[in-house]
């Protein structure tokens, strides 16, 4: 059985950011790959940020467990997903290749 998160209440969703986000940065620091993964994450942000508004706009999904701040027609927490969810592809992209050198 899971552990019910949902105690956080309207905090659940950031919680469950910076837990992730944190491994992210842990990976990407790592890796030493934190510069590279920030200009990747800079370009595909704007294009995140308009897939993430449109979908909320027609209704895609909701999300009930957040604070409830929006930033520019779109939860804090969304923000933060656009960062996140890059950043910890990377990280772990970046960890496979610095394995893959070392075994090479």
């Amino acid at each position: 059985m899971l552990p019910d998160i949902t105690v956080l209440g309207p905090w659940t969703y950031l919680a469950t950011e910076v837990v992730f986000g944190t491994a992210a940065f842990l990976l990407l620091f790592r890796a030493d790959a934190l510069a590279r993964a920030g200009r990747t994450i800079a370009v595909l942000y704007p294009v995140a940020y308009v897939w993430d508004w449109y979908t909320l706009e027609v209704g895609v999904f909701s999300i009930p467990m957040r604070t409830g701040v929006e930033l520019l027609w779109i939860p804090l927490e969304e923000h933060i997903f656009i960062v996140v969810v890059p950043a910890f592809v990377l990280g772990i992209h970046e960890n496979l290749r610095l394995r893959d050198e070392r075994r090479a």
